[in-house]
Order: C-alpha cells, then structure tokens, then sequence
C-alpha cells in the first residue's frame, strides 16, 4: 500500500509540474516556471524513496529535497512580490 501512495503522490506531482509548465508557455512568467521545477523534483523525490531503500522520509536526501523544493516556491513568490528595480 505504501508504494501505491508514493507511486500516486509522484504521478499527482509530477502532474501539477505540467500544469504549471503550461502556464508558463502561455504566460511567460518565470512564477510558473520555478512551481513546475519545485513539483518535478518532488515527484522524483518521491521515485527516488521507492527505488532506494537507504532514502527515507527521515534522512538527509528527503529532507534536502523538501529544502530544495520548498525555497524554490519561496523564491517565486518572493520574486513576484518584491518590486522590480529599474
């Protein structure tokens, strides 16, 4: 049953990336671009704590991923929020 949750979660992640990566083709916004490589990442995160049994929730590698993953949302929305200088 756990492989069959992370298997859903990765397919559900990897999912929104397209989505979000077909916001960005239409718009050309870079916020769109950093969710869909945040959501890539999480999904092969996720792959990866299937294959590799020495990868869990609780090591290193899981929590640099999330690390990566979630500052990568940060700096979106810090980027589309900040003001531009020009």
């Amino acid at each position: 049953m756990t492989y069959f949750l992370l298997g859903a979660i990765s397919m559900a992640a990897a999912v929104c990336g397209l989505v979000f990566l077909r916001y960005f083709i239409r718009t050309r916004d870079r916020f769109f671009l950093w969710f869909a490589l945040a959501f890539w990442i999480e999904a092969l995160g996720r792959v990866l704590f299937l294959v590799s049994p020495e990868v869990t929730d609780d090591s290193i590698t899981g929590y640099v991923l999330r690390i990566v993953t979630y500052g990568m949302i940060l700096l979106a929305i810090l980027q589309k929020n900040l003001p531009r200088r020009s």
